[in-house]
């Protein structure tokens, strides 16, 4: 079956240039801690860029994260569903 892993949320689906586990693998440890927990399917660059942008600009890892959540609240209104953190 392909596609198994696609959830209820109806994202558009891409071809990756780069292998997603070692994409995956070469993130911050907390941010890895982050997308596991993510409620969307996020790509590991997504969360790189959004991450790497965030550091440029000197906010702190918390800050980093916090941006990261409201892309994702933001991301889930526009689909209509409701953020679901642990």
């Amino acid at each position: 079956m392909r596609g198994g892993n696609l959830g209820q949320v109806a994202l558009p689906r891409r071809r990756r240039a780069e292998d997603p586990m070692r994409a995956f693998d070469s993130l911050p440890p907390v941010l890895r801690r982050w997308l596991t927990q993510a409620a969307l399917p996020w790509s590991p660059a997504s969360c790189r860029r959004i991450w790497q942008a965030a550091r440029a600009r000197g906010e702190s890892p918390d800050a980093a994260l916090a941006r990261l959540q409201r892309a994702e609240a933001l991301a889930l209104a526009r689909l209509g569903a409701e953020p679901r953190r642990p």
